[in-house]
């Protein structure tokens, strides 16, 4: 966990009285609520009972699973600390950027302060490269570039991010790089853009070589002209959904009416 700031080791100090555990403890239990995004945290510590799990809207879970005290008073000193993490933004202190590689532009400019949104908090790494800033978030997994006044947030998925360099000929954009080698940013999922929600890949067209699944093929006999009459209504709605062309439709409709 990165070092807290003086406010906010005060904090922890007070809050660690108020609740009767050790500022050990608790500030152990801070890095967890952070790694849970504030909303949920995964610990394990001698004062809380060992392992256990804790989530936002009263779901404590200890080893010490009779202990119905503890219990309680774990569910209250994390949902404080949640309300600090969302309330006080100056408690941890910044980090510098990632370790620049020998490619890597000589100057980094300081980014603003929580220009990626209020959604995510305190990153492992930011910095600012020729107009273009970023912002790492290990424990989110999620990468915040800022470009042109844009802010589009990334899925990261399972790269764990180490070094940032200037790509040669790209107008001074950043390059990225992981346990995995060099990171293609255009190959990683966009969660949004400017705050709004990325939308969802468009659903892949019904090609028309399935629409014959749809209906019998000549080796199915049609018994009755109402087999017929249901097969055209049948094909109707696929017209009216879109799935079949004007074409499309009159031209199976006719070979179904010839079979009367």
């Amino acid at each position: 966990m990165r070092p807290l700031t003086p406010s906010g080791q005060q904090a922890i100090s007070q809050i660690a009285q108020r609740h009767g555990f050790s500022v050990e403890a608790v500030t152990t239990m801070l890095d967890a609520v952070i790694n849970g995004n504030g909303s949920m945290a995964q610990f394990s510590h001698p004062e809380f009972g060992g392992s256990g799990q804790w989530m936002s809207g009263g779901m404590t879970m200890l080893s010490d699973m009779f202990n119905n005290y503890l219990k309680g008073r774990v569910d209250s000193l994390c949902a404080e600390l949640a309300a600090l993490v969302a309330n006080q933004p100056d408690l941890l202190q910044r980090t510098s950027a990632p370790p620049l590689g020998p490619n890597d532009a000589s100057l980094f400019m300081p980014a603003g302060p929580d220009w990626w949104g209020p959604d995510l908090r305190w990153p492992d790494s930011s910095g600012a490269q020729n107009g273009v800033r970023y912002a790492y978030f290990s424990q989110a997994h999620r990468l915040a570039i800022e470009c042109n006044g844009q802010v589009t947030i990334y899925d990261t998925q399972d790269h764990q991010i180490g070094g940032v360099s200037q790509q040669q000929g790209q107008d001074g954009s950043l390059s990225f790089s992981s346990q995995h080698g060099q990171i293609d940013i255009k190959r990683l999922p966009v969660l949004s853009i400017n705050g709004q929600a990325a939308p969802g890949p468009a659903p892949a067209p019904q090609s028309a070589s399935n629409w014959g699944a749809l209906l019998p093929t000549p080796a199915q006999p049609i018994a009755t002209a109402s087999d017929i009459f249901t097969l055209i209504e049948r094909l109707a709605e696929l017209h009216q959904r879109g799935l079949l062309s004007d074409l499309e439709y009159g031209s199976k409709k006719a070979e179904l009416l010839a079979r009367l």
